[in-house]
């Protein structure tokens, strides 16, 4: 089979991107809203696939990927590399994730040959209700007028989640796991041309409104550049401060009453985070969401995260269409593929959220007679249009939410010589979050990733803002195992709502098209959220446009920046592949 992959993108995307960037131009149109994302496409090069026979970990950016090596090569388990390597992400990838942020993580434990997953997603304060995003005039407050200062800001679960995760499964000391993140804080590094492309862009515009960050990203009123060597030291202080004394001071002590005092008293909508929100929160440990794909089985986050059963459910959609006999990028392939997501999306808007909060039929939406019955909405000659939810055992009867989802977020994976395994997607929501930065490292902006109107028709919206509750996610960790339990995969994306496309179609790459990881995340990027199908600029899949339109697609053609990380186990060798689109870089052994 032949597979034509990724040409090199063109730049003209940045001017257009830039132009519609503006707060002005925050509409309901969907034209406007599916070029929100803050990624300029700036060309890229196809990156070459690594192989390894002990140990492979694979991030967003080489100086965290290094981190993660280097625990690896110490002899630390997959769980302690996967630290190493959010504290350094939280340092030079500040834009999309952090410990101001939360995360999902699946851990499989390569002997037991046992899944777990983590939750370390940020919850809403106690006193946070659904008109948290009202405005005085009644009505929902623009998205962007949401996001900045401290209204938006969650309590930060990472941290939590991934101390949890250490107890149970870590082997290196606690302490032993921020070394490089604190060398590199304390002396400095090299900023890379994407943190600087986006502070270059000022899409968040609250990085130029809020002195703390202003200050950092702006040093004497000049924007940084890309090569310039950025330190700092608040964050280093925190860092020694975790290492020494683990989590306490981050949800106890002087971190907990820093991050309090700031978003309680942000310069733009002071939040109602308070000392007891962050003294009481708790990660939590669950099962994966699985389900069959051909030979294999695939596994996923739970919810309040909608990408596992949304990526399970758009796999089981296309089980009898033989994905595996269709080329690559052609027609059909990408046709059928959009309207698997169709299904999922529209069942993914109407019944996914918290599920302490909310009665879930995630049993109903994974149902073999069910998906069977959905499958049978899909022609292969025209498109659906908008699909509608479905009727699950066990639904209930909520209104339809379309809530914001950006794609700043990282995805981590790593196999350490055990065979243990990391699939890790961290966030801190928007590029650069609330723009509110405490000690050196930004707080999240998730609480924007509920439903900024509580009702629509009369009805309660699923998502809707609750004290204590954990909002929507997109964040799609995926793991997929042969018959016999063992690994076959661990892979993930960053890109907002986008990322269950990112990754079920690399999926299929992989499963069906007997692609290599890196061949898989080279594909063309297709997308399709149950509005337009959006066809990646400057690659093959481009020329489809016409021929979809025939079809009833409403078709747009632009930048599609996943960036994704994964890797496959393949006759005891470990194959990985990170996103070209990114800075992302695999180390293995």
């Amino acid at each position: 089979m032949s597979v034509k992959i990724n040409k090199k993108l063109s730049v003209k995307s940045s001017i257009l991107l830039i132009s519609l960037l503006s707060v002005n131009t925050w509409a309901k149109d969907p034209l406007v809203r599916e070029v929100r994302e803050p990624e300029a496409a700036t060309g890229y090069e196809q990156k070459q696939g690594v192989i390894g026979s002990e140990y492979m970990v694979a991030a967003a950016n080489p100086y965290a990927s290094e981190a993660g090596k280097n625990i690896l090569a110490r002899g630390g388990s997959a769980i302690d590399a996967a630290i190493a390597v959010q504290m350094v992400l939280t340092l030079v990838e500040p834009q999309s994730s952090g410990i101001g942020g939360g995360a999902f993580i699946l851990h499989f434990d390569g002997k037991q040959r046992a899944l777990t997953t983590f939750d370390g997603r940020e919850t809403a304060p106690q006193s946070a209700t659904p008109d948290l995003f009202i405005g005085k005039d009644g009505k929902p407050v623009r998205w962007i007028e949401a996001v900045v200062g401290g209204r938006s800001v969650g309590v930060p679960g990472v941290l939590a989640a991934l101390k949890q995760a250490h107890e149970q499964h870590g082997k290196l000391p606690w302490n032993a796991l921020f070394d490089d993140a604190i060398s590199l804080a304390d002396n400095g590094f090299v900023v890379s041309p994407r943190l600087a492309k986006l502070v270059e862009m000022k899409f968040n515009p609250g990085i130029t409104q809020l002195p703390e960050i202003s200050n950092y990203f702006f040093p004497n009123g000049e924007v940084i550049k890309a090569g310039d060597i950025l330190v700092n030291k608040p964050l280093a202080k925190v860092f020694k401060s975790l290492a020494k004394d683990g989590t306490d001071a981050f949800y106890h002590g002087w971190i907990a009453r820093d991050i309090v005092n700031k978003v309680q008293n942000a310069a733009i909508e002071p939040g109602r985070l308070t000392l007891k929100d962050m003294q009481r929160y708790k990660p939590i440990e669950q099962p994966a969401v699985c389900g069959p794909y051909r030979q294999f089985k695939v596994c996923g986050m739970a919810p309040p995260s909608s990408g596992g059963i949304a990526v399970v459910q758009m796999l089981a959609l296309l089980q009898s269409f033989e994905m595996e006999k269709l080329e690559p990028n052609s027609l059909e392939a990408v046709h059928l593929f959009t309207q698997s997501s169709r299904l999922a999306f529209a069942d993914r808007d109407k019944y996914v959220a918290d599920p302490a909060f909310v009665t879930m039929p995630i049993d109903g939406l994974l149902d073999p007679k069910y998906i069977n019955d959905r499958a049978q909405l899909i022609s292969r000659e025209k498109d659906m249009g908008k699909a509608q939810a479905g009727e699950p055992k066990g639904a209930f009867a909520f209104a339809n939410n379309d809530s914001f989802e950006l794609p700043s977020t990282s995805h981590i994976v790593v196999v350490d010589a055990d065979g243990n395994a990391i699939s890790m997607t961290s966030s801190i929501e928007m590029a650069f979050g609330s723009a509110l930065m405490v000690n050196g490292f930004i707080l999240n902006n998730q609480l924007t990733d509920f439903a900024l109107s509580p009702k629509r028709d009369g009805k309660w919206v699923a998502n809707r803002v609750e004290g204590n509750k954990r909002p929507r996610s997109s964040m799609a960790p995926m793991m997929v195992f042969n018959n016999d339990g063992s690994l076959k995969l661990a892979i993930g994306s960053p890109g907002g709502s986008r990322i269950i496309n990112y990754v079920a179609q690399s999926m299929i790459g992989i499963l069906d098209w007997q692609l290599t990881p890196q061949e898989a995340i080279n594909l063309p990027r297709v997308t399709n959220r149950n509005k337009l199908t959006t066809l990646e600029q400057g690659t093959e899949v481009e020329g489809l446009k016409s021929a979809l339109e025939k079809m009833g697609h409403k078709v747009m053609v632009r930048s599609l920046n996943s960036g994704i990380q994964a890797i496959a186990v393949e006759n005891n060798k470990l194959v990985g592949g990170a996103d070209p689109r990114r800075e992302g870089k695999v180390f293995a052994k």
